[in-house]
């Protein structure tokens, strides 16, 4: 075999790869579908099912324990059914607040198809239809998770709220692609980017960062360094053990209360 031949070889079949991820990149990054969440659950206290409108309509459940309380808007991440959240849910219900979680366009069997503005208009529908219920911007507190983060940090830097909290952040989209596909030209293929590292400098309300330092899937230097360019006041929940899916232990849950009583 001659190395002319070889070298086509090589070519064609890297210009197949990187054409076939271009085209199939948002299935590999959204997986509605995917139940990857071992701590199955039924909620220990009572939600509404409420109907969000946005390009499609969106399922999501709110939960409204005392009028004067702080509510908490949910961002998921990339994978699952809003059941799948049930366990941080249950944890969350027994703090001081309000929340509403809404599951993305494509995901817990809404139409439509997820994509980076797609879920930025989204999240912008949810927030609207909490003030739509009496729910003040000076009172919404976002909680991204993972691939929610990006979410999160979105809208942070475009409205005045009460605070952020951020369970495993990414610095963006393009440098984790190019931790899983380094030989790839991503910033040419990438069709969602979701820049947190630019965006988290926009926001001057309250940010809490958790991260698992044994984390696999975002490396734990993303949310560190999510956190040192985050704007005061900030506050860092970092655990020696946690992987990706943080360990909703009493740890976690006393630096969300005490992040929580800051805001108050």
């Amino acid at each position: 075999m001659n190395l002319n031949y070889i070298f086509i070889l090589v070519f064609v079949i890297y210009f197949v790869t990187a054409v076939s991820i271009y085209f199939l990149q948002r299935k590999l990054l959204y997986h509605p579908s995917v139940d990857n969440y071992l701590n199955e659950k039924d909620l220990n206290h009572k939600i509404k099912k409420i109907y969000v409108k946005s390009d499609n309509d969106l399922i999501g459940w709110y939960h409204k324990k005392n009028k004067n309380f702080k509510t908490l808007l949910f961002f998921h991440g990339n994978a699952g059914r809003l059941d799948n959240r049930i366990y941080k849910l249950n944890e969350i219900s027994n703090l001081d607040l309000n929340y509403l979680i809404v599951a993305y366009r494509g995901f817990s069997g809404n139409a439509g198809k997820p994509s980076e503005f797609g879920l930025y208009k989204d999240a912008n529908e949810s927030k609207k239809w909490l003030n739509q219920n009496g729910v003040r911007d000076e009172d919404i507190i976002l909680y991204g998770e993972s691939l929610g983060t990006a979410i999160a940090i979105d809208m942070g830097q475009n409205f005045r709220l009460s605070g952020i909290i951020l369970e495993s952040p990414f610095t963006s989209m393009t440098k984790l692609a190019k931790k899983y596909y380094p030989f790839l030209p991503i910033n040419l293929l990438l069709k969602d980017k979701y820049e947190n590292l630019k965006k988290i400098k926009n926001i001057n309300f309250p940010v809490l960062v958790m991260h698992g330092k044994k984390d696999k899937i975002v490396p734990f230097s993303m949310g560190k360094t999510i956190f040192e360019n985050a704007n005061k006041p900030k506050y860092s929940y970092f655990n020696e053990f946690d992987d990706h899916m943080m360990e909703y232990n009493q740890d976690l849950i006393n630096s969300i209360e005490n992040f929580v009583e800051q805001l108050s």
